[in-house]
């Protein structure tokens, strides 16, 4: 297959002024809403044209940095390329929108069972990237993912979903799911990471210019019993800057951190004991290479919101929201025969389990929360084509 990259997206006016009273009507329904958000309908031109199931392919697109974790040698040093490769990715996942379009957009909702598939190629002998995603519910809205590089011994497997809510003029949302990597060593053993997701806040909506600040605070845990906290700092009314961040980095058995790192994790950060660069991710990051849409499955992603995503991006508004109502339609129309069929929806890529022992394990190492979490396990099947038609 030939690749192609993510097409252009024009920046634009945040909230065109056509479309003000829908966006004042939008905050007006946020803020007397109660519940998951999520089941909000948005205007059209606050949406993104990228399905929330593309959204994995954040966690590569800076493929060197995830294969140089093979490379390193100590447990040490897997811990600080881990830490390292992970606050890289945190500005393609919360800033790309922001800065593409002129304010964060809204990521158009998956369908059940809507797959994303990609890689990055091999490159100055890094072995080849591979992604598998599918949208394994929709409500509430679960995306599952496996990413592998196979050369290096690297496979990540996790799975994110969302609660949003409405608190102080700002949406907030709390990721649920986890992630774990897991390195094969050069003896023969593996480790294993468990990476915890950060909350977000959207803020900027009264100005119709949402932007996401990170909050609180997520880990990576090591099965070597090395653990990464990660606290989020955003802009406050009288001090602080946009996107800050502090990581501490403290060996098994210790709170006295080994290493320190600090700074803007959409920009550049710096180890504090030496004053030297960490992470720089202000060069351009490496879009996942993805088949071309007219051979794609239809519930692939690209080829299923295509006449959406278009209408977003060429500012027709009333076709992207007719194109997206018809998507919509089809699907509670395919629940619904699933019902009266009593054949309900069959996962194609992923297996779900109720509880996650790994996580289990390494949650407790620094007596995080919750102590359970289920999980969704890739059946290693990505060349069995989906059958099913939308």
């Amino acid at each position: 297959m030939s690749g192609s990259q993510t097409p252009n997206e024009v920046a634009g006016e945040a909230v065109p002024s056509s479309q003000k009273s829908s966006w004042a009507s939008f905050l007006k329904s946020i803020a007397s809403f109660s519940g998951d958000l999520s089941s909000l309908t948005a205007p059209p031109f606050i949406l993104s044209p990228i399905s929330l199931t593309e959204f994995p392919a954040y966690w590569c697109e800076r493929p060197g940095l995830f294969a140089a974790i093979a490379d390193a040698k100590t447990e040490q040093d897997r811990s600080i390329a881990v830490l390292k490769w992970f606050i890289s990715t945190l500005k393609g996942q919360y800033t790309s929108r922001n800065e593409k379009l002129g304010s964060e957009k809204k990521p158009l909702n998956p369908v059940l069972g809507e797959l994303f598939y990609g890689h990055w190629p091999d490159q100055d002998g890094r072995g080849q990237t591979n992604l598998v995603v599918e949208q394994v519910s929709h409500h509430p809205p679960i995306t599952a993912y496996y990413i592998c590089n196979p050369t290096k011994g690297l496979a990540l497997q996790g799975h994110s979903a969302q609660k949003t809510s409405f608190s102080s003029g700002s949406i907030v949302v709390k990721q649920i799911g986890h992630a774990i990597l897991t390195v094969d060593l050069d003896d023969g053993n593996t480790e294993q990471f468990l990476i915890t997701l950060p909350r977000l806040r959207i803020d900027g909506l009264w100005y119709g210019s949402p932007y996401i600040e990170l909050t609180e605070t997520s880990y990576i845990q090591s099965s070597s019993g090395w653990l990464s906290s990660i606290e989020y700092k955003g802009k406050g009314y009288f001090s602080g800057r946009s996107h800050s961040y502090k990581a501490l980095l403290t060996p098994p058995g210790s709170s006295n951190p080994a290493k320190k790192y600090e700074g803007l994790w959409h920009e550049v950060s710096k180890d504090l004991d030496t004053d030297e660069v960490f992470t720089d991710v202000t060069s351009p990051k490496e879009e996942v290479t993805v088949g071309p849409v007219d051979v794609m499955h239809d519930f692939e992603s690209r080829k299923l919101w295509k006449h959406v995503a278009r209408g977003i991006r060429e500012g027709d508004y009333e076709a992207a929201s007719r194109e997206k109502s018809k998507i919509e339609n089809e699907q509670r129309q395919r629940r619904r025969d699933e019902q009266t069929a009593g054949t309900p929806w069959q996962q194609w890529h992923f297996e779900h389990v109720e509880s996650d022992p790994v996580y289990e394990r390494l949650v407790k190492l620094f007596n995080g929360a919750p102590p359970t979490e289920d999980t969704y396990v890739y059946q290693h099947n990505h060349s069995a084509t989906p059958s099913i038609k939308p």
